[in-house]
């Protein structure tokens, strides 16, 4: 696919999240069995619910832009999860395997955060007004995902992981 409108960006970057959600809910089971702590599991099943409905969302803005869905193998996002799972590879102590679980996720979401705002920026300027707004708050789950796994991490993970 040639990129020479902003338009042709926006689809690229849309099909690249796409991609990128639909790996992220394939690995997200390893990393949660690797989890010792209740509340990140928790927060792990609560986040792969919202993960699933992402990739509905993402159909729903592909429809809303009277395309078919479709998936781009997103490097990043296979980088972020190869990383995780070296790290689950290691021997470790199990309140620094979720400390470490806290920080590979955090990288995911950092990533996403980054993406659904760039798309969004686009979806605004483009008047693409329904994609937006679904866009919105696939952007505003990620943010909360992200504040709720700091408040984890500093108020037990973490201190387990050094008491430890």
């Amino acid at each position: 696919m040639e990129l020479r409108t902003l338009n042709d960006l926006f689809m690229h970057q849309l099909r690249d999240l796409y991609g990128a959600e639909q790996q992220l809910l394939k690995a997200m089971p390893k990393m949660q069995a690797k989890i010792t702590s209740e509340e990140l599991k928790q927060a792990f099943t609560q986040h792969m619910a919202e993960t699933q409905n992402q990739v509905k969302r993402l159909e729903q803005v592909f429809q809303s832009l009277g395309v078919e869905p479709e998936a781009e193998k997103c490097k990043a996002m296979e980088g972020l999860l190869k990383e995780a799972e070296d790290f689950m590879s290691q021997d470790m102590d199990k309140p620094v395997m979720d400390a470490g679980l806290i920080a590979s996720a955090q990288r995911v979401e950092h990533y996403e955060i980054a993406g659904y705002g760039t798309v969004c920026t686009y979806a605004k300027y483009l008047g693409h007004t329904q994609a937006l707004n679904l866009l919105k708050e696939t952007l505003n789950e990620e943010k909360t995902t992200d504040e709720k796994l700091s408040m984890i991490a500093e108020t037990s993970i973490n201190m387990k992981a050094e008491n430890h």
